[in-house]
């Protein structure tokens, strides 16, 4: 496998300037110099292969996507974080409280959530355990369409419950680990 250099840094620069970090930051997260990421992002050197996964998870990535700077997936679409899926029913909920419940908008997006769904969303607004099953459905819906999501990730941001488990061993039939 041929590594790009400077196709790697610009695909690292661009990570991190679209998740809002600077060098600095992002260097502390790792526990490297604002320097070493400057290394990296000019294509001078590579992070050391110990810090490819957490470096992944902060760019919303696949390792292999760093390594292609880009160009490889790892066959994935893209890597979905729990939080993200949670933030995204929030904002669902939050349009709802914004626009208020009746405007068409809002109705036209839940109307093809639960119809694609086949199920009821709002209930996931006022009830934590009824969340946590949505999620565990929306993170479904994400694997069911070529999206990565870290096992480890639904492990730490979701309590133990039958939904989880059976996500996991979802994850695990389509080949996540």
């Amino acid at each position: 496998m041929y590594l790009d250099l400077e196709r790697i840094g610009a695909f690292i620069q661009t990570g991190r300037k679209e998740v809002g970090l600077t060098q600095a930051k992002l260097g502390e997260r790792l526990g490297v110099s604002a320097q070493s990421v400057s290394n990296w992002e000019r294509g001078e050197t590579l992070p050391d292969v110990a810090l490819l996964p957490d470096l992944a998870v902060l760019l919303h990535c696949s390792v292999d996507a760093i390594l292609t700077g880009g160009e490889g997936t790892g066959g994935y679409r893209r890597h979905v974080l729990v939080a993200q899926v949670q933030e995204a029913l929030n904002s669902l909920d939050r349009l709802g409280e914004l626009l208020g419940r009746d405007h068409f908008i809002y109705t036209c997006i839940l109307e093809a959530l639960n119809t694609r769904m086949n199920t009821t969303v709002e209930q996931a607004f006022s009830n934590p355990h009824i969340f946590d099953v949505f999620t565990v459905e929306f993170l479904l819906a994400c694997v069911d369409n070529g999206d990565y999501v870290d096992p480890r990730d639904v492990q730490a941001h979701l309590p133990p419950s039958k939904a989880r488990d059976f996500l996991l061993k979802s994850m695990t039939e389509h080949g996540i680990r």
